[in-house]
């Protein structure tokens, strides 16, 4: 897993006065993320795909490359929870700050987390990049990388885009840790 850290200007003119401060007081910048990646494995510990999120001034933009899927479309979603254990239901739920339903085709959707889905061709490989708007990797209340992470799941099968709260998608079939 890779990820990279930047400071906001503020964090930078304050830097020498932060130096002085204990970590954590009120006053000082944290740190903003503005890329993390993860590596999707399967049960097995096969890599199945990377994935990256990188902050865009018009939202989070996640990519993945994926390579030894059998050929299909697969449900893919940012789950709300960094942690990929057993069977992925570690991951916890779909990344929805917003509070929305399922699905693009949803009238009360979508989650933040659902990407649409990924389609692998008959060489095994498939690639999808998608912005979610106005979303962010990191800060405040709704960004991606709170206090417990996040990770990438890809799912069994395709995500019909409108059934609440997964699109049966199936199972959780491979996962990712962003951060």
């Amino acid at each position: 897993m890779r990820v990279r850290k930047s400071l906001p200007v503020v964090g930078l003119c304050g830097l020498a006065v932060a130096a002085c401060v204990p970590n954590g007081s009120p006053g000082t910048p944290a740190p903003a993320w503005t890329e993390a990646s993860a590596r999707v494995l399967a049960p097995s510990g096969g890599q199945l795909a990377v994935a990256s999120a990188v902050q865009q001034n018009d939202g989070l933009r996640i990519s993945v490359s994926a390579s030894g899927l059998r050929p299909g479309s697969y449900g893919l979603h940012v789950h709300a929870v960094g942690r990929c254990e057993g069977d992925f239901t570690s991951a916890g739920p779909h990344w929805n700050p917003t509070m929305r339903q399922h699905g693009s085709q949803n009238p009360q959707g979508p989650h933040r987390g659902d990407l649409p889905n990924l389609i692998v061709g008959a060489n095994g490989q498939g690639e999808i990049a998608f912005t979610i708007p106005d979303a962010r990797l990191s800060g405040g209340v709704g960004g991606m990388l709170d206090a417990d992470g996040a990770a990438i799941v890809v799912h069994a099968g395709p995500d019909d885009y409108r059934t609440d709260p997964s699109g049966n998608s199936g199972t959780r079939i491979g996962c990712g840790v962003f951060g």
